[in-house]
């Protein structure tokens, strides 16, 4: 952040511009101090100031991503009726096994694209979660975060997702089930090397930068002053959907959100 305060000072002193600074917390700061990455005290301050706040959720830029939603929203294969998402890294190192640090396990880490993906394809939030931690098969190792998770997010629609996370198996891939078909992309959640399929063959897309794509999208959002597909806001629903899968892990009930 201060490297960005220092970039704008410059660009103030070169080009004759003025800048006020109002400091709020953010981020790491903000979960020691409320509980929560982005208070609404941040996000409110953003808003008045006329701040554009974007989260890096990439995906919604990459093509293959982009056919799935567009899939379900046009309903080619009939009304979407259930979601399978998994991601999982082989292995895990350093930050990611300490809490204080990561914030939680593969839930906060891998986990998140699967959430985030359930909206994506129903344009729904959740109602309620169940979830279930794995087993562990090393105790010392993951003596602080979960080693493996599976959950369910009911929606109000009738879709139930079906997801896990891991840290120690590897796993990759979405699927909708359709009234009349399915479609499918594995790997799925990649920085590159996504493969689609359709009931008709393979998904003939081009792939991308998706982080390229996603930088060009915001800058273009500022310039021409529209709202960007990746706000704040969903980051900040996203933590609260994981806060409620982990409450239902840890209680072993049904969550309603």
């Amino acid at each position: 952040m201060r490297a960005a305060e220092r970039v704008l000072k410059d660009c103030a002193a070169e080009f004759g511009h003025r800048f006020e600074f109002n400091e709020l917390l953010f981020g790491g700061y903000a979960i020691d101090a409320t509980g929560e990455p982005l208070p609404a005290e941040t996000l409110a301050a953003c808003k008045e100031a006329g701040v554009l706040f974007s989260i890096g959720y990439r995906l919604h830029f990459d093509p293959f991503n982009l056919e799935m939603m567009r899939l379900a929203s046009e309903k080619k294969y009939g009304a979407v009726k259930r979601i399978s998402a998994s991601h999982g890294l082989s292995s895990a190192q350093g930050w990611r096994l300490d809490k204080e640090l990561a914030g939680g396990g593969p839930l906060m880490d891998v986990g998140i694209y699967c959430v985030n993906a359930g909206r994506y394809i129903t344009n729904l939030e959740p109602i309620a979660v169940h979830a279930t931690e794995g087993q562990k098969k090393d105790k010392k190792k993951f003596a602080s975060i979960e080693e493996s998770l599976t959950w369910k997010m009911e929606y109000a629609n009738g879709v139930i997702a079906e997801c896990s996370c891991s840290y120690s198996q590897y796993r990759n891939h979405l699927r909708v089930e359709a009234e009349n078909g399915w479609f499918e992309i594995a790997p799925s959640f990649s920085y590159s090397g996504l493969k689609g399929r359709t009931p008709e063959g393979k998904m003939d897309i081009k792939p991308i930068n998706q982080q390229a794509a996603q930088m060009d999208d915001f800058a273009l959002a500022i310039m021409n002053n529209r709202p960007t597909p990746v706000p704040g806001e969903m980051g900040r629903r996203d933590v609260r959907i994981i806060e409620a899968i982990y409450e239902a892990m840890n209680t072993g009930k049904k969550v309603k959100i």
